[in-house]
């Protein structure tokens, strides 16, 4: 492919001009990111080390790299994963890559969201008792040794410790990973030892931040990367993902698992919200969703880089690209508490069509959100307070 001087340097050059051969649309960046791939080297590196020699294993990660993006392969698929707001989440064939889009929906429904609870520091009678015998033991040790029981140790005086603080989390029920799915009943409602997380001591309850648990569901999850962000951005938040695809359900759960949220994110599979349990209907907080929106029409001229590699059923929203959106509507306003927030991402050009079916369903304050290159992209609504 390259001759015996293959350098950082070279094979970027390489790359790029064989990508633009291909018709990439931007294929610096593509040799870029596949070259960073294939080395270990952010982009960055990459311009400090260019006559740095390729090991023979890169080269051959490269090759194959540079031929499955040269045939239209997303870099996204390629390299097997993606940044999303502030978190990274894996990606693969068979499941839709998040958009930057999409991070708007997410903005939207934390700044609807009431604020993280206060979190204060309490006691622990176990705790502070293990520290009380340790300080013992050490005074204990040092009169013998003939040193003055009333010296400090280390810094702490034996009256000066501070309590120890407990974050206990009885009363905001963490969810299980996930491992049921459309019949197996709702994960939030599973008892105890198979849902929720008991606390390890009354202490732990007692000792808990006068903090309410959110509980929202994110329907047609995908990757999960907006469950997963939502709950890594709001410790309150309770989240109970779906999608009715069994490859971006096994996605989401990895995605869950590897940023440490398998305790407070549960993936069901299903349609929409129909694998969740009926006595949850009227307590979540926020339903929100990036469903399939593309309108037939639209679907017809995707790129091929769309259109060849990504999921139709993530895709398609039929004639108007609504056709999704009308039941999750419907079901989002008998799921919802009274206030509750439903936040959707949308075709551009049925925004309005979107808002007169939210709001026939009774929901009020219903806005449009621009996304990041200015276009119509997220509908936003509550449902509006008892009386």
């Amino acid at each position: 492919m390259l001759n015996n001087t293959w350098t950082i340097k070279s094979a970027l050059e390489w790359t790029e001009g064989y990508l633009a051969e291909k018709g990439d649309e931007n294929p610096r960046l593509s040799a870029q990111w596949l070259l960073s791939e294939a080395t270990g080297l952010s982009r960055t590196h990459l311009f400090v080390n260019f006559d740095r020699p390729l090991s023979e294993e890169e080269r051959g990660v490269l090759r194959g790299f540079v031929r499955r993006r040269g045939a239209g392969e997303p870099l996204q698929y390629i390299t097997g994963e993606v940044a999303f707001r502030h978190i990274t989440v894996k990606v693969r064939p068979g499941v839709l890559i998040p958009r930057p889009e999409t991070e708007v929906l997410v903005s939207e429904v934390l700044a609807a969201l009431p604020a993280p609870g206060k979190r204060e520091a309490r006691w622990s009678t176990e705790a502070a008792e293990q520290e009380r015998e340790a300080v013992e033991a050490v005074k204990k040790a040092l009169e013998e040794a003939g040193v003055a029981s009333g010296a400090s140790v280390g810094g702490l005086a034996a009256g000066g410790l501070k309590p120890a603080s407990t974050k206990g989390v009885a009363d905001r029920p963490a969810l299980a990973d996930g491992s049921a799915t459309a019949g197996d009943g709702d994960v939030a409602d599973r008892p105890v030892g198979d849902g929720f997380r008991r606390p390890a001591s009354a202490e732990d309850a007692e000792g808990d931040a006068p903090a309410r648990p959110l509980l929202l569901a994110d329907l047609c999850t995908g990757s999960g990367c907006i469950a997963c962000s939502l709950a890594f951005e709001h410790p309150d938040a309770r989240v109970i993902a779906t999608d009715i695809a069994p490859e971006a359900v096994a996605l989401a759960r990895e995605n869950i698992e590897a940023l440490g949220l398998s305790d407070r994110v549960a993936v069901l599979q299903c349609s929409l919200g129909s694998g969740i349990g009926e006595k949850r209907l009227g307590t979540f907080d926020a339903v929100v969703s990036n469903p399939p929106y593309v309108p037939a029409e639209v679907m017809a001229a995707l790129p091929a880089e769309v259109a060849d590699f990504e999921p139709a059923l993530a895709l398609d929203g039929g004639a108007d690209g609504l056709d999704l959106f009308r039941p999750l509507v419907a079901w989002a306003a008998r799921a919802l508490k009274p206030g509750g927030v439903l936040a959707c991402e949308l075709h551009e050009g049925h925004m309005d069509a979107a808002r007169a079916v939210a709001e026939a369903a009774g929901f009020a304050d219903c806005r449009i959100v621009d996304d990041l290159t200015g276009r119509p992209r997220v509908l936003v609504g509550r449902k509006p307070p008892a009386r």
